[in-house]
């Protein structure tokens, strides 16, 4: 039995061979499921600095600053002059996240955004295509006259680092490009707090909210990513009242989920975030991350592990239990689990830009295969309850933590290959225990 791609692995997902007593129908093995993300596109481009250059150019360091076209294209001429530049990547939250989806699941992810119309070699367009993964679907984008968003990170030599952020035409995505066919067969509709934050007078606002209206007509889950702890805090009521009205999971790091609740303690502030989401996921740096949810107590299951002191007493008891939407359980309980940074953590991490990115990929790859296996074994006892997730708290929490850490070895924000079959380093203990 294949889930979503071609995924062979059992550390992910454990069904090796095809089940001899199932029927194999070709048309449900081929049911096609798909995640569908809206993104400001934007290219980040890293460079090393000094002083005098953000004097230049009116930058505060240590802070982002939104600048116009000539001052952007004057300060990549001179980066590109003096060979400063040491990376160009394709940029945008929702963009790394389904690219790495796609690479994870090696299925299809769709991308609703817009593209320059004319592209040409070496432009901040072609780049951008060039670290897409070719299972991203991007025939939908809108074209548009005029560049995508840049995102200059400036490193100063204490490794501080300035933004300097062009937006381009990435908010001119308008309502009219959100395709409602797309949603029939989605496995969930993925969004960042940035579309949001555009405003009434953005076209990518009301195009955010056209998409939302359409995933919640075909019962698609709303996956949010709160993006930055900046825009949370401004209006974090408002965030809440979205989040009860459309959000179905929530993705976001301990800094965010302080700005959101008011809370530090990370495990305490995914147990508030639970009034108005149905699953959590909260990423913690060196700390690991949690995961927070609910499911049916008669499907509840004790977990085999040592049971975990915090804020929440022995807070992971249930989490071999699946999560489901608490609007699907008759009595709902409440779930927790936490798991510590893969191996340790990198020997030497290269960039922390994308790591929660990549754990969110992993969720969403875990909700597609739980999809596609309902329509191949709809009458697995696997699927006797609506659950969202094909495996349990914990081992979403082991999967979302494995990807994680990839990204923290490299420099890209995006998966550069998938997971390895087989790793040396990975003990058969770290996903069986």
């Amino acid at each position: 039995m294949k889930f979503p791609g071609k995924r062979k692995n059992k550390h992910y997902f454990p069904v090796t061979a095809r089940d001899p007593l199932i029927p194999q129908n070709a048309s449900v093995a081929n049911f096609p499921t798909h995640v569908i993300g809206v993104d400001q596109t934007l290219v980040d481009i890293e460079a090393r600095v000094d002083e005098d250059f953000l004097l230049k150019y009116g930058l505060v360091r240590g802070t982002s600053t939104i600048i116009d076209e000539e001052t952007t294209e004057k300060i990549y001429a001179e980066l590109k002059s003096t060979e400063a530049v040491t990376h160009e990547f394709a940029g945008g939250s929702i963009g790394n996240t389904l690219h790495n989806y796609s690479l994870l699941a090696d299925n299809p992810s769709i991308l609703l955004g817009v593209m320059s119309r004319n592209i040409k070699i070496g432009s901040y367009a072609y780049k951008y295509l060039c670290n897409t993964s070719s299972r991203v679907d991007l025939n939908w984008l809108q074209p548009v006259d005029g560049p995508v968003g840049r995102c200059f990170a400036l490193i100063s030599e204490d490794k501080e680092r300035t933004f300097a952020i062009n937006a381009g035409k990435m908010n001119e995505l308008k309502p009219q490009s959100i395709p409602e066919v797309i949603f029939r067969d989605a496995s969930a509709l993925v969004l960042t707090a940035y579309l949001l934050r555009a405003g009434e007078n953005s076209p990518i606002y009301h195009a955010t909210n056209k998409a939302i209206e359409f995933a919640e007509k075909y019962n698609v889950p709303v996956v949010l990513t709160l993006g930055t702890r900046f825009i949370i805090e401004e209006n974090p009521a408002m965030w809440q009242e979205f989040l009860a009205k459309h959000v179905t999971c929530l993705a976001m790091n301990e800094e965010e989920a302080y700005a959101l609740t008011g809370i530090s303690d990370p495990l305490a502030a995914s147990e508030k975030s639970l009034e108005w989401v149905d699953l959590v996921l909260c990423t913690c740096g060196p700390n690991g991350l949690y995961m927070a949810g609910y499911t049916e107590s008669e499907a509840k299951r004790l977990t085999k592990q040592p049971l975990l002191p915090g804020s929440i007493p022995e807070f992971n008891r249930y989490e071999f239990s699946r999560p489901m939407r608490k609007s699907d359980c008759v009595n709902p309980v409440k779930v927790y689990s936490h798991i510590s940074p893969y191996m340790g953590g990198p020997e030497k991490i290269m960039n922390t830009n994308g790591a929660g990115d990549g754990a969110l990929s992993a969720l969403l790859h875990d909700m597609s295969a739980n999809i596609f296996h309902r329509h191949l074994v709809p009458n697995s006892i696997k699927h006797r309850f609506p659950f969202l997730t094909y495996s349990s708290f914990s081992q979403v929490c082991k999967y979302a933590n494995r990807v994680s850490f990839e990204v923290l070895a490299q420099h890209s924000p995006r998966l550069m290959r998938a997971m390895p079959e087989r790793e040396d380093s990975l003990e058969e203990a770290y996903w069986e225990r």
